[in-house]
């Protein structure tokens, strides 16, 4: 009898205190790269590297990236490559954001970045950014009983994030940064009265949505992250306008200050590094901005940003708080899945994947995970409607806002379960297969139809023999000849799925054996 196993039978694979974990953040303006171990709870930095590529910057018209911030960007991440060449993949993760979001097709770039990095690339949503924003920034101040509020301000966005404890539960980004700003309303650097203005004007428009949301009365407090925000309190520090935080008064009289010196290359203020000069009025337009529109009456710099968020969020998929679970979990109640289909699929699904996974080479970091998941959110789209409810899955799961799972994720997720029923055609594997990992992808899909078929009964009737076996170009299922005799039904679904497999060069055989006790 088969034994199938739930997802989370697999026990805490928590770092220990001699272990490392690293994050990369590779953010429009600079790229960060954090080492650090765990214990008691706490990060303990190890190691830090920073620099300055401004890839935003090299973003054209047509959203392509030119050939000098590729270029700058490449040899920055070959040497975080050296870095991070002992670090075990499981404990790392590298995240990027708004311009690699934005890039017409970065493909190519991508590839190229990670054999420097040795390590895959995630490309997160703008609210995933802003949840990992808010968990690193959160961790790194004390904790406050009520409702607190994280901004950020990043090159080519500015992530706004709200909630109780380490847990955000609302979550925005704009499409405005201080290198795209900068750029924009101050062209070779001349900086004037009605620039900054014209430059807060169109940062009113990005919030105006937002404002009932996040206007700043409904928080006990409010911290920034990110270089704009620490630089803009080193600033306003070193000038003696405000040195318990930042303020709006100050920031007002730091933008009459900048005004004054007229234009970026005359820029002399205390804590700001020659680095950060280009993009500091576009930065200090936005903060100066989003504290008025939202009533932000005082604001604190946080240390920790997206990479302490990145590594926190890290360690609790190490453990059991995987913030993707919780996710999956959510969307299971929202679209009303039948929980005990969902098990009986997943665990079905995760015991075949268990017998092949060696043979089709599916062993690669999420791929049981993302299998599983699939598994239990496969009929969400049944709460659209019947028909194509595969496509409707697929259609949310490529779409939805889901904490936690990268963009590349949500794409492999959208095409399991958009192929989990009906004809396979070459159009729909065309596009499961470049979501990310090929023909694995199909082959998970694969898997998952067959855990689909067998609980069509929505039992746990599983035949008393039951064996997949795989290889490049053909499956073979061993079935008990008295399972088969009392399930027409079921076989009559096998052999309709022989025609659908045959039209991918899959060959589907069922070997009848004897029942075993």
């Amino acid at each position: 009898m088969v034994r199938p196993f739930p997802s989370d039978s697999l026990p805490p694979r928590l770092p220990g205190d001699s272990e490392l974990l690293a994050a990369v953040d590779l953010g429009s303006n600079s790229f960060h790269l954090i080492v650090a171990s765990f214990a008691q709870g706490q990060l303990r930095v190890v190691d830090r590297l920073r620099e300055m590529v401004r890839i935003a910057a090299g973003l054209d018209k047509g959203k392509n990236l030119d050939a000098a911030s590729q270029i700058r960007a490449l040899e920055c991440l070959a040497r975080f490559g050296e870095r991070l060449r002992d670090i075990p993949p499981e404990r790392l993760r590298v995240v990027g954001t708004n311009t690699l979001r934005k890039a017409r097709d970065p493909t190519d770039f991508l590839h190229k970045a990670e054999a420097m990095l040795g390590h895959d690339i995630d490309v997160v949503s703008g609210i995933e950014e802003a949840r990992l924003i808010f968990i690193g920034a959160s961790r790194s101040l004390p904790e406050v009983s009520g409702r607190h509020m994280v901004i950020d301000i990043g090159g080519g966005s500015t992530e706004l994030a709200g909630g109780m404890g380490y847990q955000p539960d609302r979550l925005q980004s704009l499409g405005i940064g201080c290198v795209g700003m900068s750029r924009k309303f101050f062209p070779k650097g001349k900086i004037t009265r009605k620039r900054f203005d014209e430059a807060r004007t169109a940062v009113r428009l990005e919030l105006r949505p937002y404002a009932g949301m996040f206007s700043g009365a409904q928080y006990e407090r409010v911290a920034g992250a990110s270089g704009t925000i620490r630089t803009a309190m080193d600033v306003l520090s070193g000038l003696k306008f405000d040195e318990s935080g930042i303020s709006l008064p100050a920031l007002e009289r730091l933008i009459a200050l900048i005004i004054e010196q007229g234009h970026v290359e005359r820029l002399e203020l205390p804590g700001l590094s020659m680095e950060r000069v280009p993009v500091f009025a576009g930065g200090i337009a936005i903060l100066t901005e989003v504290m008025s529109f939202l009533g932000i009456e005082k604001l604190l710099a946080a240390q920790g940003a997206m990479r302490e968020g990145i590594l926190y969020d890290l360690i609790g998929r190490l453990g059991d708080e995987d913030s993707r679970v919780r996710t999956v979990r959510s969307m299971e109640s929202r679209y009303h899945v039948d929980v005990s289909q969902a098990e009986r699929v997943e665990q079905t699904a995760l015991t075949l994947f268990e017998q092949v996974a060696d043979s089709w080479k599916l062993r690669r970091p999420n791929a049981r995970n993302l299998l599983g998941w699939a598994a239990r959110l496969h009929e969400i789209g049944l709460d659209i409607a019947h028909s194509s409810y595969h496509k409707h899955g697929a259609y949310l799961l490529e779409h939805s806002d889901m904490p936690g799972f990268t963009r590349n994720e949500q794409a492999i997720l959208a095409g399991l379960v958009g192929l989990h029923r009906r004809k396979l055609t070459a159009a729909n594997v065309s596009a499961v297969t470049s979501a990310g990992w090929g023909k694995r992808t199909l082959r998970l899909a694969i898997i998952l139809r067959l855990a689909v078929l067998f609980n069509r009964s929505r039992s746990y009737e599983f035949p008393d023999t039951f064996r997949m076996l795989a290889k490049r170009r053909s499956i073979t299922l061993q079935l008990s000849q008295e399972w088969l005799n009392s399930n027409p039904l079921s076989l009559a679904d096998l052999q309709c799925e022989m025609g659908y497999l045959e039209a991918v060069g899959l060959e589907l055989n069922i070997l009848p054996v004897e029942a075993t006790c």
